[in-house]
């Protein structure tokens, strides 16, 4: 037996023509131009309300771990914790995250569910027609089966043996 040998060429496009592949890529341009909205809205809104108890630049925050940390000839002289950053960067991560969850993932959500219910509704006048028909054509077996063993006699080579 030969195997075909599938190209290189093949395999990539028929790894490009995979639909989780468009849609990762779609998602991945999306976020991209998503993350300047939520940057930008952390910068002109949150920042300043942030500022408004504190300072504007999270940046400036820091600690020194040996003594205190001293500029002398234009080098920190201790070592400097910037912990205002850490604490900037996780402000800026929880902010897009529930902006995409409440703008973005949960209304998407409840959309899919009306559509789903709507859906189940509309399947469900179907499922009982096909229900009803399996049950129609199960007592149609079941009604040639007992005809059958009737007149075949109950040898084993009828023809009319039960499809189980």
């Amino acid at each position: 037996m030969t195997e075909k040998k599938v190209s290189v060429l093949e395999g990539f496009k028929a790894f490009l023509m995979r639909g989780n592949v468009i849609d990762l890529a779609v998602a991945v341009v999306i976020g991209a131009a998503f993350t300047s909205v939520v940057n930008s809205f952390v910068k002109g809104i949150i920042n300043p309300l942030v500022g408004a108890f504190g300072t504007k630049d999270l940046d400036a925050y820091s600690s020194c771990i040996k003594g205190t940390c001293q500029v002398v000839n234009g080098e920190v002289q201790g070592i400097k914790i910037m912990w205002g950053s850490v604490l900037g960067a996780a402000l800026t991560f929880l902010i897009t995250a529930a902006v995409v969850y409440f703008l973005l993932v949960l209304p998407m959500a409840k959309y899919l569910a009306r559509k789903a219910a709507r859906d189940a509704a509309k399947e469900g006048t179907k499922e009982v027609v096909e229900l009803t028909e399996l049950e129609v054509l199960k007592e149609i077996r079941d009604a040639l089966v007992a005809q059958s063993r009737g007149e075949g006699g109950g040898s084993g080579s009828s023809p009319g043996r039960p499809l189980g």
